[in-house]
C-alpha cells in the first residue's frame, strides 16, 4: 500500500504570548516572556506564585453565555484555537465531505479547575449535588467531541493522553490516519488550563516548578545551569493536517509537509526521564528513519526543554546519541522559555512554532540562557533568534510516564 503524503494547511493558537498565531509568533520572534504573577487564584500559600497565563481571552466570542458555563477553560481555549485553524486553512465547509474530516484533539489533564471547584462546592452545600455538566466538563476528550458537533465532522474522533506528549501523539495519530487513507483532513492539536490550586500545588509538591517569584520573566531558562524547574503555562494549539491530494484539489496554501514520526517509552520511571536519554534517542531515530532521511539533514530541533535539570540533561544526551557529531552542528531551542510549559498542549503549540520556523526560516531563541551547563553543550540558540535556511526540522515531546514523541516536518516545495 502506498502511503499518502500529508501537509499542514491551517494553524491556530491561544497562548500566553497572544490570542492567535500571528501575535504569538511575533512575540516569540521578539523574545518576549509570557510569565508573570498568578492571577487566577491566590497563590500566596505556594512556593510557586508565577505562571504563564493566557491574558485577555473572552470565551463569549466563541460560545453563547449559557454555553460558557458548560465548558471548562481548557476546552474553551481549544475550541478557539481550532476556530482560527479552520478559518486559516480556507476550506469551504458548505461543500466539504464532512464524512472524511476527523478530529484528534487532546488534553493531558483536562478539566482540573472544574474538578477542584465542583468538589469544593459539593462539600460546602448542606444538600450536596454535583453540577450535571461536571463530568462532561472535566473529561479530556470532550473538546474533540465539541469540535465535531459544532462543525458536523463525522470522521475519526478521539483524544490521546500521554502527559506532556499528549498533543504530539494526537498529531502522530492524525498523520497516520491521513497517510493510511482513513480521512482527507484531520483537525488536531491540544489544549490545557491547569493553573489552579491543585495544578500548582501538585507540581510544587513534586518540586518540579520554578520558585523564582521575584523575577518571573526570567524564571523559565531551559538548558541554563541556573534553571530551577519549569513554569506552568496554559493555552491551545491546533493544526489542520490533510492529504496532499486533497489540499491540492482545493488550492490550499501549505505551511510544510509532515514526513516522519517516532513514538517510544523510556519504561524507566513515572516522572523522571531515562538518565542516558535512551527512550528519547530511540524516538528521534525512529522519526528520522520514518522520514526516509539521514540524521545530518535535520537542521533544527524545537526541544522539549522544560527547564528542569533532569529533562534538559537527558534530552541533550538523547540528541547526541541520535545525531552523533551532527548534534553540535544543528540548532536547538526551547520555546518554553517564553510560553512556559503548556503540558498537554505543549506539543501542538510547539509543532506550530516548528512549522513556522521552517516556513519563515527563522529559529526562535531560548531566552533567559545565562550560564552554560556542561551537560547541555549543544547549540542552544541563546537569547537571540537566528535567520537560517532550513529543509527538515524536528519537534520533541517527552512526557511523564516515559512517553516520547517526535515529529519531522519538511519545507514545502522541495
Amino acid at each position: 500500500m502506498e502511503l499518502k503524503r500529508v501537509v499542514v494547511t491551517g494553524l491556530g493558537a491561544i497562548t500566553p504570548l497572544g490570542l492567535n498565531v500571528d501575535d504569538t509568533w511575533n512575540a516569540l520572534l521578539e523574545g518576549k516572556s509570557g510569565c508573570g504573577p498568578v492571577t487566577q487564584f491566590n497563590a500566596e500559600k505556594f512556593k510557586t506564585q508565577i505562571a504563564c497565563e493566557v491574558k485577555g481571552f473572552d470565551p463569549m466570542q466563541y460560545f453563547e453565555k449559557k454555553e460558557v458555563r458548560k465548558v471548562d477553560r481548557y476546552a474553551q481555549l481549544g475550541f478557539a484555537a481550532v476556530a482560527e485553524a479552520i478559518k486559516d486553512c480556507g476550506i469551504d465547509l458548505e461543500t466539504a465531505d464532512k464524512n472524511r474530516i476527523g478530529v484528534v484533539f487532546s488534553a493531558g489533564i483536562g478539566g482540573l479547575k472544574t474538578l477542584h471547584e465542583e468538589i469544593n462546592a459539593y462539600n460546602a452545600e448542606v444538600g450536596p449535588r454535583y453540577n450535571p455538566f461536571f463530568i462532561p466538563k472535566i473529561i479530556g476528550d470532550i473538546c474533540a467531541g465539541q469540535i465535531s458537533i459544532h462543525y458536523g465532522f463525522h470522521g475519526p474522533n478521539y483524544g490521546t493522553v500521554s502527559a506532556c506528549a499528549t498533543s504530539t501523539h494526537a498529531l502522530l495519530d492524525a498523520f497516520n490516519l491521513l497517510r493510511l487513507g482513513k480521512a482527507d483532513m484531520i483537525v488536531t492539536g491540544g489544549a490545557e488550563a491547569a493553573i489552579c490550586e491543585p495544578g500548582v500545588g501538585g507540581f510544587n509538591s513534586m518540586k518540579a516548578l520554578s520558585t523564582r517569584n521575584d523575577d518571573p520573566t526570567h524564571a523559565s531558562r531551559p538548558f541554563s545551569a541556573s534553571r530551577d524547574g519549569f513554569v506552568m503555562g496554559e493555552g491551545a494549539g491546533s493544526l489542520i493536517l490533510e492529504t496532499l491530494e486533497h489540499a491540492k484539489a482545493r488550492g490550499a496554501k501549505i505551511y510544510g509537509e509532515v514526513v516522519g514520526y517516532g513514538a517510544t517509552c523510556d519504561a524507566y520511571h513515572i516522572t523522571a526521564p531515562h538518565p542516558e536519554g535512551e527512550g528519547g534517542a530511540a524516538c528521534m531515530a525512529m522519526a528520522v528513519r520514518d522520514a526516509g532521511i539521514t540524521p545530518d539533514q535535520v537542521g533544527y530541533i524545537n526541544a522539549h526543554g522544560t527547564s528542569t535539570h533532569l529533562n534538559d540533561a537527558g534530552e541533550t544526551k538523547a540528541i547526541k546519541q541520535t545525531f552523533g557529531d551532527h548534534a553540535y552542528k544543528m540548532m536547538v531551542s526551547s520555546t518554553k522559555s517564553m510560553t512556559g510549559h503548556l503540558l498537554g498542549a505543549a506539543g501542538a503549540v510547539e509543532a506550530i512554532f516548528t512549522a513556522m520556523a521552517l516556513k519563515d526560516e527563522f529559529i526562535p531563541a531560548t531566552i533567559n540562557y545565562q550560564e552554560k551547563d556542561e551537560n547541555c553543550d549543544l547549540d542552544i540558540v541563546a537569547n537571540v533568534g537566528r535567520k537560517q535556511e532550513l529543509h527538515y526540522v524536528m519537534n520533541n515531546s517527552l512526557g511523564f510516564g516515559g512517553h516520547n514523541a517526535s515529529l519531522i516536518f519538511k519545507k514545502w516545495g522541495e
